[in-house]
């Protein structure tokens, strides 16, 4: 069994793990025990009382932070002509077509986030075993297949958030940095948890929203009360 440092048993006495938290609460004590020499991400995890194995109860869709999510998201945008300059005009880090099929499946991966254009999805179909296990598979559900692609880049690069499901029924994402506020950080995880709220299937039944836990990267999670966030 791994021993746990001084440094993390000393935060780990300033959480109650018996008690649940409002959002406020929970983002002062995140902040406050965020004591690693960088910048830590703030990240939620939300238990969901969902089964991902039936299509009737896949979670799925995107949120743009009000405060953005600190970090620097590296876009790749499929398209040609016309929509491939108004992609790099909008920030785009990297544009192309077959050339840029040709780079990944070669093993280029240096980018977060994928946009395509509607008519550049068959090109992209051959990435699916590539980009599919990734969660950077484009999809109009998330708006990352669309005729604006220099809405979504600047979307994307402006603190949009995708989220899914995984198998567990956990859905989990990075909503900030702990050098954030405690107001911008509980306006982040408002917001996301507002937009998994809204995302619930038709298939989910009983209490959608099961668990929701809030954590820096070396810090412990801090439980909160489901009741006191507003979805």
């Amino acid at each position: 069994m791994a021993r746990i440092g001084k440094r993390l048993r000393a935060i780990r006495e300033n959480v109650d793990r018996n008690r649940t938290y409002t959002v406020e609460e929970a983002a002062k004590i995140i902040k406050e025990n965020a004591r690693a020499k960088f910048d830590e991400t703030i990240e939620v995890a939300v238990n969901l009382g969902v089964d991902p194995r039936h299509a009737d109860q896949m979670v799925r869709g995107v949120v743009a932070l009000p405060n953005g999510t600190g970090r620097t998201v590296r876009v790749a945008v499929f398209a040609r002509d016309p929509k491939a300059e108004e992609a790099r005009q909008a920030g785009a880090d990297i544009v192309g077509a077959e050339d840029l099929v040709e780079k990944i499946q070669g093993g280029f991966m240096d980018f977060d986030r994928v946009i395509a254009t509607p008519d550049m999805m068959p090109l992209v179909g051959r990435l699916g075993k590539i980009l599919g296990p990734r969660n950077l598979m484009p999809n109009p559900k998330v708006g990352t297949v669309t005729p604006n692609v220099a809405q979504a880049v600047k979307d994307a690069k402006g603190g949009s958030v995708q989220f899914r499901v995984e198998k567990a029924g956990i859905v989990h994402a990075g909503v900030g940095k702990a050098s954030f506020s405690e107001q911008q950080i509980a306006e982040n995880v408002r917001a996301f948890i507002d937009a998994v709220a809204k995302a619930k299937p038709s298939g989910a039944k009983g209490t959608y929203i099961k668990k929701i836990s809030v954590s820096s990267t070396m810090g412990p999670g801090v439980r909160i009360e489901p009741s006191s966030v507003s979805v």
